[in-house]
């Protein structure tokens, strides 16, 4: 691991007055479930890390007028003991409880899920987010059974991230601090299928911090999470179906259908939520929607029984979500 400089602010000022301009100087540590390892690796080489696990302001979960704050440092064991996360948003619940290493929901974070690099074996190893070698990617004609089903490129890593296909599916949006102000995106824009070395995966500057996680209120909205998994023990999910369906009586009013680890960011499945609009939720119009779920995938060479889970994975959600299952 390469030196660098510490610091453990203490507030959220002086964490952003430590941050750097552009990628590379600085880097945030939080659970560092996953910054260790980018660091041990030398992916990530920061002159300076900046600890903001003491910044209380960070923390804790709590009920809003408009649903439910999250703060970036609260972590997987909180989530997943909350009660309000329990009864009102079984999809996050779900995806949260996904997660059984004792070791990472006690140390991972919320915020540092949603902002952890890709796991792509071609990342990893150093040939950068689009897995390049010569001018060409490594990746349609290599080893890609974990790889995306959809977007066609340049970039074929997965999203990593357990919550954003639940988090997506129920609205949510996230709070981006800088020195010089704040925003608040709307959680699908904040991830990005990078089209050159150069991008990043999600919309956070390198001066910026994730604070929060705004969750709208879910009473009598109908969600559910469903993960296709190798093993239960701590692994990533093949495919995740995420859905949030809002009911008008007995038919279909809104639906959100979000798949998780077929895309470089979270899949928002709008062949399927327009399949089920207007409609009850029957058998039949459950595996319609099912099955639009799946509308333009393009599997790599080795990975096409990922678009079969997709077709089970939303299914299944939308049965739980229904109270069929």
């Amino acid at each position: 691991m390469q030196n660098f400089e510490y610091a453990s602010p203490t507030t959220l000022h002086d964490a952003l007055a430590l941050l750097a301009s552009k990628w590379g100087e600085t880097d945030v540590l939080a659970g560092g479930t996953d910054e260790i390892s980018l660091m041990k690796d030398f992916l990530h080489t920061p002159k300076r890390v900046v600890n903001i696990k003491g910044v209380k302001e960070l923390g804790g979960i709590g009920r809003t007028a408009q649903g439910l704050r999250i703060g970036a440092t609260a972590t997987f064991d909180e989530l997943a003991s909350n009660a309000s996360i329990h009864s009102e948003y079984p999809s996050l619940h779900s995806a949260v409880m996904g997660v059984t290493s004792p070791q990472i929901r006690n140390m991972g974070t919320a915020g540092g899920d949603l902002c952890q690099r890709p796991r792509c074996w071609y990342f990893r190893r150093g040939f950068g987010l689009l897995g390049m070698q010569d001018g060409k990617s490594l990746v349609p004609n290599g080893d890609n059974r974990y790889h995306s089903i959809f977007g066609n490129g340049p970039a074929y890593f997965v999203n990593p991230s357990s919550l954003a296909p639940a988090l997506i599916a129920l609205g949510a949006k996230v709070k981006l601090v800088s020195p010089s102000g704040q925003r608040v995106v709307p959680l699908e824009k904040f991830f990005v299928s990078p089209q050159s070395e150069s991008t990043r995966e999600t919309a956070l500057l390198p001066n910026e911090i994730l604070t929060e996680i705004e969750v709208p209120a879910a009473r009598g909205i109908k969600n559910a999470t469903y993960e296709v998994r190798h093993k239960e023990a701590l692994d990533w999910p093949l495919v995740t179906a995420s859905v949030a369906l809002q009911m008008s009586g007995s038919t279909v009013g809104q639906a959100h259908v979000v798949l998780g680890h077929v895309a470089p960011t979270p899949w928002v499945a709008t062949e399927a939520q327009s399949a089920l609009v207007g409609k009850a939720l029957s058998p039949d119009v459950i595996e319609q929607a099912a099955k639009a779920a799946v509308a333009g995938a393009q599997p790599l060479s080795g990975n096409s029984y990922k678009v079969k889970l997709a077709i089970v994975a939303v299914k299944r959600a939308l049965l739980e979500a229904s109270g069929r299952a």
